[in-house]
């Protein structure tokens, strides 16, 4: 809806817009709190790479766009002559694809939101857009609607929050390399193509997540990002519980948006002033699934909550990226990793969903353990990631008081503690832990009436005082 339109509807009493559009006005709106709850949440990218599933999910790109030897001689040594891009697409039959079986698995995983690719760079769309004819999931390849089923399969299997991954641009849409030609001062493509389909599938499927992606080429005017965002937060049916993203032009990364990806697989490593996403994935190097990678192209169990960890300690999400193939299949590597974080999850999960950041957030004598404290304040966490070898865990920014209680997430004995030498932080004497047990890769010490180590130079100084 045209700026002026709003506004006039506003002088007549027939519309009332809560939000701008303008980014004054967007930026000021409160993220809603499901989403600083979750913490963690399952990308998916899923599209017609998924079938040559060869080196990356810009397959296409690759090989037709830049034209890289790699990509060149894979297709010369694999496919006929002229072979094209879209002939790929009928052989994305997804015949496997099971959406309540993924809908529970991501349950089982410990997921509070997943985020699916409606639609990535190659412009296919994973639902009947009408405003992709003939290149879309019930056109051609599956012959069916992939985000409206696992939409369905997630609502009416789990308590998931559904949300889809969206590409403004199309790297060989007509409309799109036009708009570029004229220096974008055309918005053909936005108007005819891009926001038709966001409207589509807002209005279709409902997502409390759009993550917008493939800004970067021009401003956010270009994309009418904020007329978007301002229909979204004022009038869609999602207003009240939408998120979104901060790639809606650019310039607009890590500034604003609802919450803050940044780049790629952001981790700042320490307490970031906005609500942050890591948006990261399981194999190493791809965001789609790709075949020509071993088992070291993984991230394995403990890597990842290295990762979950360390973001949930200063403010953010963790969003893991697996890829399914053509056929529908989530491949067996990464339902154990899956299966892994989830079961980790089941016991650790108190330190984890509704947390939030401590005053300290990685300890400054034991850099493998991260602290994160409950929503009441009152309780704190201290995650560690590698198991002492003397059975002695060092916090140094934990002071103990006579209340403090210590207990250890899964296990039913009591935790020593005590001050370690000179007063700085704690000890922990931590319990032998047989060869099967449930915990393992992390482990949680919960804390209760404990106190925080002051800063370092008000600490110094107070050890100063007591040695004069």
């Amino acid at each position: 809806m045209a700026r002026w339109l709003v506004a006039f509807l506003s002088v007549v009493g027939i519309v009332t817009a809560d939000y701008e559009p303008n980014w004054a006005s967007l930026d000021a709106r409160p993220l809603p709190s499901w989403y600083d709850e979750a913490k963690f949440g399952i990308f998916l990218h899923w599209g017609v790479y998924s079938v040559p599933s060869f080196g990356t999910e810009w397959f296409w790109d690759r090989w037709q766009g830049k034209k890289e030897k790699e990509f060149v001689d894979f297709m010369t040594e694999n496919y006929p002559p002229g072979f094209s891009y879209p002939e790929f697409a009928p052989m994305f039959h997804a015949e496997l694809f099971d959406p309540v079986a993924w809908a529970k698995l991501f349950s089982e995983a410990g997921a509070k939101y997943v985020v699916l690719t409606s639609k990535h760079h190659e412009g296919f769309t994973n639902w009947p857009s009408k405003y992709s004819w003939n290149w879309n999931s019930m056109d051609t390849g599956p012959h069916r609607d992939l985000v409206g089923d696992l939409a369905a399969a997630i609502r009416n299997n789990t308590d998931i929050h559904f949300g889809l991954y969206y590409s403004l641009f199309e790297w060989f849409h007509p409309l799109y390399l036009k708009d570029k030609a004229n220096k974008f001062t055309t918005q053909e493509y936005v108007s005819d193509v891009m926001l038709p389909q966001l409207y589509e599938i807002v209005n279709g499927y409902h997502p409390e997540v759009i993550w917008s992606d493939g800004d970067w080429g021009a401003n956010d005017t270009y994309w009418n990002s904020t007329e978007f965002l301002a229909w979204l937060y004022n009038e869609s049916p999602v207003k009240d519980t939408v998120v979104v993203n901060d790639r809606w032009g650019s310039g607009d990364h890590c500034t604003h948006g609802g919450y803050f990806t940044c780049h790629d697989r952001f981790n700042p490593g320490k307490l970031y002033n906005h609500k942050y996403e890591n948006a990261m994935t399981v194999q190493r190097t791809s965001w789609g699934y790709i075949r020509n990678t071993n088992i070291s192209g993984y991230l394995s169990i403990e890597e990842l909550l290295n990762q979950l960890v360390g973001t949930v300690s200063t403010g953010g999400n963790m969003l893991m990226n697996v890829g399914p193939n053509h056929d529908g299949r989530i491949m067996p590597i990464f339902e154990e990793r899956l299966l892994q974080m989830g079961s980790w999850l089941k016991i650790n999960g108190e330190a984890i969903y509704g947390s939030k950041p401590w005053k300290h957030q990685n300890d400054s004598i034991n850099k493998d353990a991260w602290y994160t404290v409950d929503s009441t304040g009152k309780v704190v966490y201290a995650i560690f990631l590698t198991w002492p070898d003397n059975f002695i865990l060092q916090l140094g920014d934990v002071m103990a008081t006579n209340q403090t209680m210590a207990t250890l997430l899964g296990y039913t004995g009591s935790i020593k503690i005590s001050w370690q030498d000179g007063s700085e932080g704690i000890n922990a004497t931590l319990p032998y832990l047989p060869p099967n047990t449930p915990l393992q890769w992390a482990w949680t010490l919960k804390l209760e009436s404990a106190m925080a180590r002051p800063p370092l130079d008000n600490w110094n100084r107070k050890q100063q005082n007591v040695l004069k």
